[in-house]
């Protein structure tokens, strides 16, 4: 990819060719990938159930011989199916105690669509240009993390989609522009 110099596109100079099977492709035929782990609240178990967690991710993280990198990205939380459906029950519900409730629902879901509310994700991200090595990478990396009581999951293209926004548009979802797969 050529770099346009005096370019006001990210795109024109970031090294990346697309995204594809739950991949980035940079310029140079590296493949990124990684794993998203499900959040879970360790501070409401009891102090031994997260010293023993915690301990867990310790040694799970100098298992790691490779380079990687912890990535927080916040995604914006969609709820207009939600809200869609809380509008339909209101309009079908006689009772005025439970279409005060519904109201209830409807105004605190309005309240998260005007305060921008997100939802906070966690990856863990690496590169290699083989894609062999990566699924191995990231099947030890969903099984080492299930020891530590955490869930995780392959990456997929809608994951880094989101990666990168946060990286490069901070947060905000584009949808000019956006590295896609051609």
């Amino acid at each position: 990819m050529a770099k346009k110099v005096g370019s006001g596109f990210t795109e024109d100079w970031i090294p990346i060719r697309g995204i594809q099977n739950n991949m980035i492709i940079t310029s140079d035929n590296q493949k990124v990938t990684g794993v998203k782990i499900s959040p879970r609240n360790i501070f409401i178990l009891d102090p031994v159930s997260q010293d023993n967690i915690l301990i867990s991710l310790k040694n799970f993280y100098n298992t790691i011989d490779f380079e990687f990198w912890l990535i927080v990205a916040d995604r914006p939380v969609d709820i207009s199916v939600y809200m869609s459906q809380l509008q339909l029950l209101f309009n079908e519900t006689q009772s005025p105690a439970i279409r005060k409730l519904i109201s209830q629902d409807i105004e605190k879901g309005q309240t998260f669509i005007n305060n921008n509310i997100v939802d906070t994700e966690y990856y863990i991200m690496f590169k290699s240009k083989d894609p062999d090595l990566l699924i191995k990478r990231v099947r030890m990396m969903i099984n080492g993390l299930a020891t530590c009581g955490l869930n995780a999951s392959q990456v997929s293209n809608d994951d880094l989609r989101v990666v990168l926004d946060n990286f490069l548009n901070g947060g905000n979802r584009t949808d000019f522009g956006t590295v896609m797969a051609g």
